[in-house]
């Protein structure tokens, strides 16, 4: 006996059952449609018009995202929440009425105190509603006016792996899908020859505290593999083996792909497997992209001027500015979600070294890239996410000087901004304390920015499922959740 036929006949009762439980329901809902099969997969939808595995709830706002991570937890207090009464507060003990017995991390729970260190950075108003911004972030001071900005985000976690699964997944426990994968398991793909969901990680121009990071952010989870991110290196050959080895042309290539394809189509005829017809998927893709992409990573014909808008750092593959310009060569392209991870905004010490070159490596480049999505009739379509997994104590891990200090993780409260794609420029919602310490007005969770990330590509949270052990699955979980309507155009 093969493997196939024992593996056929060691199928489970309880999935012979799950298999077949809705058959007969099935043909008479059929019968009843006149004909019209209430099994259509993505393709059949793709093939009356819409592109995507599962039809919006109403029309999106949003047609692509660009999600940019600041991996590490960017310090609210030294860009965008300022509390100038903290100055009155210098190197004092953060008052425990305040603190309320939060748990400590490990880098700061031996500390017999917890001295109060206001920003050494000036901060002016700019925009609508008169948003605050750091000296560090003269370039995003000037398009204040397009963003939303979210000054109560809060969160679960308290540590880097599981905060940082948490506001990509959803939970934090990895595994799950991501924002990305969710987006192109709704939306579909716009271009058959790239992928629907792109990821690239940014080198940072200061190497001093990075952060670990791997695939496991950008998988698919339990959702089909074939929505699982595409990385694509900023330097170096773009992806990994999409060209062909030495000796190895073209159409010995495509002969070799035709019968890897008739194989994987007997294994999955025979066991039904959805990750074989996946694993086909992305055979295929793969050869297409041997040609889409050489064109993508192509900046050479991009004009002086475009460049300009990102800053010198545009021309140096792996740079933020560069992975920002590719973002927008993407979108253009009918890439669905791109992210972008920055790594080293863990600043447990040395602010002042370490703060200035994050924002340099950011400001411009984020500028740069709302001025490009517009001037191609990109950014109404386009919703551009920036934010951390979680933002920075008030108060100095170690010592404080009016020089410098550092700050340890914090959960409470952090700011993120969103712009373009359906976003309400220039809005501000939340407020935190004096100490930049304690949410006192429109909280926001993880999971209610993710519903109305969703809200914008035309998804209501709660329908947009997944079967997954038992349940309907979905990113944002069982409990209460809110669409953060105040951000909406």
């Amino acid at each position: 006996m093969n493997l196939f036929d024992e593996y056929r006949q060691n199928i489970t009762r309880r999935y012979f059952f799950s298999k077949g439980s809705h058959v007969l329901g099935t043909a008479a809902l059929a019968s009843l449609m006149g004909g019209i099969n209430p099994l259509a997969s993505a393709n059949d939808a793709q093939s009356i018009g819409h592109p995507g595995a599962v039809l919006p709830n109403f029309p999106p706002k949003a047609k692509h995202v660009i999600y940019l991570h600041m991996v590490g937890g960017p310090p609210q207090m030294d860009l965008f929440d300022y509390k100038p009464v903290m100055n009155d507060y210098f190197d004092k003990d953060l008052p425990e009425s305040v603190r309320m017995g939060q748990r400590l991390t490990t880098m700061t729970s031996g500390q017999s105190r917890f001295p109060i260190a206001p920003s050494k950075f000036k901060f002016s108003q700019h925009g609508p509603n008169g948003m605050w911004f750091s000296e560090l972030l003269p370039w995003k001071a000037k398009m204040a006016g397009d963003m939303a900005f979210v000054r109560s985000m809060h969160t679960d976690a308290i540590n880097h792996e599981p905060a940082i699964s948490f506001m990509q997944t959803g939970n934090q426990v990895t595994g799950r899908p991501c924002l990305g994968a969710w987006t192109s398991y709704g939306l579909g793909s716009l271009n058959d020859n790239l992928p629907t969901f792109v990821v690239m990680v940014a080198k940072p121009t200061n190497t001093e505290q990075v952060q670990a990071i791997s695939a496991r952010l950008w998988s698919s989870g339990y959702l089909p593999g074939e929505h699982s991110a595409v990385s694509m290196r900023a330097s170096g050959e773009p992806i990994l083996f999409i060209n062909n080895p030495s000796g190895v042309t073209s159409e010995i290539r495509r002969k070799t792909l035709d019968g890897l394809k008739q194989l994987n189509e007997i294994t999955a005829e025979q066991l039904g497997d959805a990750e074989t017809r996946t694993r086909i998927k992305q055979y295929e893709l793969a050869f297409r992209m041997q040609s889409s992409v050489p064109e993508l990573a192509d900046v050479s014909k991009e004009t002086e001027a475009t460049l300009n808008l990102y800053g010198d750092e545009v021309k140096k593959p792996g740079s933020f500015a560069y992975t920002a310009l590719m973002a927008r060569r993407m979108v253009e392209r009918g890439v669905r979600f791109v992210q972008i991870y920055h790594n080293n905004w863990d600043n447990h010490a040395n602010i002042a070294g370490r703060l200035p070159d994050q924002c340099r490596d950011v400001d411009q480049a984020c500028y740069g890239l709302v001025q490009d999505l517009k001037s191609r009739g990109l950014f109404d379509e386009t919703l551009i996410i920036w934010g951390g997994e979680f933002g920075r104590t008030i108060y100095s891990q170690g010592g404080v000087t009016h020089e410098n200090y550092g700050r340890d993780h914090h959960p409470r409260c952090f700011t993120m901004w969103m712009a373009g794609g359906g976003s309400k420029g220039g809005a501000v919602i939340g407020e935190t304390d004096d100490f930049s310490y304690n949410i006192v007005k429109d909280p926001v969770q993880v999971s209610d920015f993710h519903a109305t990330v969703l809200h914008l590509l035309g998804y209501d949270h709660e329908r947009l499922t997944y079967p997954f052990q038992g349940l309907e699955a979905r990113l944002t979980g069982v409990l209460p959740t809110r669409v953060v309507t105040e951000l909406l155009a």
